[in-house]
């Protein structure tokens, strides 16, 4: 916890909130202060922003505490010998969506209560029009508009001489046939777009089955959807299964993955949807794979990340609590799954189709991690960004629902699961494992994950790319790729170990194998001094050996002139 002594704080990231005895609220920004900045009245106190860290973190905010006090409490309770405040002194505690808690002691009742009015206002702004990201302006270069580094068309191009198959489809030009999908999406070539339509009809949000993923090696593919809408009376759609069969080559069977355990597919049944019958897709077997969504994983991040920042705790409630959270388990099933589908894929050459309910969740870890597995570019850092992209964002997974709230938040909304987050875990996990098979490093993983609750940019902003046409967020934000493809920043979320490896690697999924995520858990309550010291000692290390290989390889080739030199003179 970040404790305030005074007038004025630091959070981790070197941003200021500077509170003054004129019941105003300041943030200073350290490149430009006075760059934008407007004021507002919030309740009776005047907030005074900059170009973003106040407005950043306020909207980073989880949860606030406030209590009237006559002392200040530390970061623990061995810390109360510090001197205290003569006259009442009010306390909040801000608990943000990146784990971290920030504790400000104000002296004046009366300031604290503005205070904190003014941050609970600016914390839960009711439009995302309000949001920051329509606010700012960048302060660097902008090289590259992110926004159209990875569109559908191009991603596409770098399969097209291996896909004849397929094709691009407009169906969903309008986002009439499903509000989830993008305007363009990869669909069979033998499937034209009348049928498209009467196949999103059977499919749940009109999710109808599109390619996800291409395997050169050996023509197969991943595809994702919602599920059948088959209902208690076994609905069939022959526009369906022509197109799931459109995606087999002659003799080959595929299967279908199913998110959900077999008896809440079942349940489904009597909502309205259900699973594919084996009896109207034979040349597929489906496999139920369980993976939680929604509360489970809220309610998991919650315990996890409370058993974090419990100091006191001995080594064996630690382990109890780490276990009792089921974090690592829930990773476990993704991972699992993954390397089915994978395998599926490489080892087996077969055609896969992943569902779960909506096709917006657990379906996407899946298909994302699979990728990740089978595809190199996928490890690289422009092939991850277009990864988020496709698979993500255009994919129609709800970041505006989904990271509405983090680990410290009252109101459980059902809506609410760290289902990106986990995705993030287990993508470090395959890094833990693979060390060199990556481009990208640790803290672009934590990047992601910071901007997907909280950002300047508007990439993570909507819940579909419906709602960002509608937002115009091309128009009126920055992409946050824009920032990261940027030279400067490039360098700082590249891995140094880094070597091109075009084969397919296979994550170790045992308990054994699987590491609490420190990095994004414990950052805030340990110092990381010494493992960023070592860091740099193996930055230095591996530059200093390149050099030393650069001067054998100029003395190899003098030592080759110079035999080459002294054969031509001995020649008669």
């Amino acid at each position: 916890m970040s404790v305030i002594k005074s007038s004025s704080f630091h959070t981790h990231t070197h941003k200021s909130l500077i509170v003054s005895s004129s019941k105003q609220l300041l943030a200073v920004y350290p490149e430009n202060s006075l760059l934008c900045r407007s004021s507002c009245l919030v309740g009776s106190a005047s907030c005074i922003f900059s170009p973003g860290p106040i407005w950043e973190e306020l909207r980073a905010t989880d949860k606030q505490q406030f209590r009237p006090g006559a002392g200040r409490i530390g970061r623990r309770e061995d810390e109360l010998k510090v001197p205290r405040f003569v006259g009442p002194l009010g306390t909040i505690i801000i608990k943000c969506k990146d784990f971290r808690i920030i504790q400000l002691d104000i002296p004046g009742m009366e300031e604290c209560l503005n205070i904190a009015s003014s941050i609970e206002a600016l914390s839960t702004l009711d439009s995302i029009t309000l949001m920051y990201p329509f606010f700012y302006r960048p302060m660097f270069e902008v090289i590259e508009d992110g926004w159209h580094s990875f569109l559908p068309e191009q991603e596409f191009e770098l399969y097209s001489s291996a896909i004849s198959e397929w094709r691009l489809s407009y169906v969903n030009k309008e986002f009439s046939v499903c509000p989830s999908y993008p305007p363009a999406v990869i669909v069979p070539k033998a499937i034209d777009d009348d049928a498209l339509r009467k196949v999103a009809t059977f499919r749940h949000g009109g999710r109808f089955p599109v390619l996800s993923y291409y395997h050169k090696k050996n023509g197969m593919v991943i595809m994702r959807s919602g599920q059948p809408l088959t209902g208690t009376n076994g609905r069939r759609c022959k526009e369906d299964e022509k197109l799931i069969n459109a995606t087999l080559r002659a003799g080959k069977r595929g299967y279908i993955i199913d998110t959900r355990p077999l008896n809440v597919a079942q349940q489904a049944r009597a909502k309205g949807g259900g699973f594919e019958q084996e009896a109207h897709y034979p040349q597929w077997r489906r496999i139920h794979k369980s993976i939680d969504r929604y509360h489970i994983l809220q309610e998991s991040l919650i315990k996890l990340v409370e058993s974090c920042n419990d100091q006191t705790q001995n080594m064996d409630r630690w382990l109890s609590k780490l276990e009792a959270s089921n974090w690592l388990t829930h990773i476990k099933e993704i991972l699992t799954t993954a390397c089915l589908a994978a395998q599926c894929l490489d080892r087996e050459g077969a055609s896969i189709l992943i569902h779960g309910t909506e096709g917006t969740d657990s379906t996407l870890q899946v298909t994302s991690l699979a990728q990740i597995i089978l595809e190199p570019r996928s490890r690289t850092i422009r092939g991850f960004e277009a990864l988020i992209e496709r698979e993500w964002l255009q994919a129609g997974h709800p970041f505006q629902q989904r990271c509405a709230q983090s680990a410290y938040c009252n109101s459980k909304q059902k809506w609410e699961s760290p289902v990106f987050l986990l995705f993030l875990d287990c993508v470090w996990q395959i890094l833990r494992q693979f060390p060199c098979s990556f481009e990208f490093n640790e803290n672009f993983l934590i990047m992601l994950f910071e901007h997907a609750y909280a950002s300047q940019f508007g990439t993570f902003l909507g819940n579909n790319e419906s709602e960002r046409c509608k937002l115009k967020l091309q128009q009126k934000t920055m992409s946050l790729w824009s920032w990261v493809n940027r030279p400067s920043e490039l360098s700082k979320f590249t891995n140094p170990l880094f070597e091109a490896n075009n084969l397919v690697i296979w994550p170790s999924v045992a308990p054994q194998s699987l590491q609490l995520w420190e990095g994004i858990f414990l950052r805030w309550n340990r110092s990381s001094k010494y493992l960023d010291e070592a860091y740099e000692e193996m930055v230095n290390i591996i530059e200093y050996n390149k050099e030393l290989q650069a001067k054998v390889n100029l003395l190899r080739r003098q030592l080759a002139e110079l035999e080459t030199e002294d054969g031509v003179q001995e020649s008669p």
